[in-house]
């Protein structure tokens, strides 16, 4: 089980419409497919998302990083020597998707060794999670006609809706908007991607007092530090970190600061290995933890779902696992299916992830 190549395989797929949000938006999932090769002739795979708006990181970046740092750093180790990578790759700073998609690619080629599904090696607690949806920036009528689909098409019933904008009565009104056409049937929360000021945020939070929100996500810049605590002080529901806690000494400093008070785990910047400290250290405080969404592809969604359905506080909340819908295609042979709000964890071996070697062909960009 010794690691004997890794590779890093730029490739694009179209969105189908682009995901806004405040500070960015996406057009095409310019990613990096990740593979592992192992002297027993086991290849393991994961998707890297480079969002230079939110890391820096770029597909060119992520590619050199993993040839010329990463790669080197865990060939000639054993499958089992996660600890060791893990160690070696931090000597390097930031690169946060480039180090996860080297350690969750590792964790597949170790199931597949095993023949053991990545949650089982995690903790197997279920095999599913319920899906939360993610609404980018449109009119309230488009956002509100986009959940409607989600709701009937595939029985999701929880949204994080995008705002950030200002004024911030252009993203109150989308967020009553949904509340009033969704009913109270369905569950809401919002993400500010540091869009606000901590007014704004007050603000906002104040207008939408009436309307049952779940969970508000990162509405101003935690660089404001007075202003977010101020902020999180005088709210009613929790205040997610996302961006700001991507380490667990992050996520240490937001909570014990009072700029927070729930995190988002994303796998797709903190891997499996690091995802694991981040879940106990949450444990350990009492947060509430989201799984989130890095506008990952289906591979990207695997993990995350691998991951979440392993623990019992990951999977007690809807996870952010369906923005694979807006791409045009994807990378998988078998394609992800959506059914009663609910995606599956991949039956079979690591994470279940068969590629479609035509599609890997038509959409790399390496050859």
């Amino acid at each position: 089980m010794k690691i004997t190549r890794v590779e890093a395989i730029p490739f694009a797929i179209p969105y189908r419409k682009p995901l806004r949000f405040a500070s960015g938006e996406v057009h095409a999932a310019e990613h990096v497919l990740v593979r592992v090769h192992t002297d027993d002739g086991v290849v393991g795979v994961a998707e890297a998302p480079p969002r230079p708006f939110t890391y820096g990181e770029t597909q060119a970046g992520i590619i050199t990083a993993i040839d010329s740092i990463f790669g080197p750093q865990v060939t000639g180790l054993s499958l089992l020597e996660r600890e060791v990578a893990h160690a070696r790759m931090s000597r390097t700073v930031g690169n946060p998707t480039a180090k996860s998609a080297v350690d969750m690619a590792m964790w597949d080629a170790l199931g597949r060794s095993l023949d053991v599904s990545v949650t089982e090696l995690l903790g197997g607690f279920t095999d599913r999670m319920r899906v939360s949806h993610m609404l980018g920036f449109d009119e309230p009528a488009a956002m509100v006609a986009e959940a409607e689909k989600m709701r009937d098409s595939y029985g999701i019933t929880t949204f994080k809706v995008k705002v950030g904008r200002s004024p911030v009565s252009l993203d109150t009104a989308v967020v009553r908007a949904l509340r009033e056409g969704l009913g109270d049937a369905v569950e809401l929360y919002v993400d500010g991607n540091r869009g606000w000021t901590a007014a704004e945020s007050a603000r906002a939070m104040k207008e939408m007092a009436d309307l049952d929100l779940l969970f508000a996500e990162e509405l101003c810049p935690a660089d404001d530090v007075l202003g977010r605590r101020w902020l999180v002080q005088q709210l009613d529901v929790p205040f997610i970190a996302d961006e700001s806690a991507v380490t667990p000494a992050d996520v240490t400093r937001e909570v014990l600061g009072g700029s927070a008070t729930a995190v988002s785990i994303k796998t797709a910047r903190t891997g499996f290995t690091r995802s694991q400290r981040t879940h106990h250290l949450a444990e350990g405080l009492g947060l509430e933890v989201v799984m989130g969404n890095q506008i990952d592809g289906q591979i990207g969604s695997l993990c995350t779902v691998a991951f979440g359905a392993a623990h019992a506080l990951t999977s007690r909340r809807a996870g952010e696992l369906s923005n694979f819908l807006d791409m045009s295609d994807d990378l998988l042979a078998e394609p992800l299916t959506i059914s009663d709000g609910e995606l599956a964890v991949r039956p079979g071996a690591g994470l279940g992830a068969e590629l479609d070697p035509d599609k890997l062909r038509h959409y790399r960009q390496d050859r």
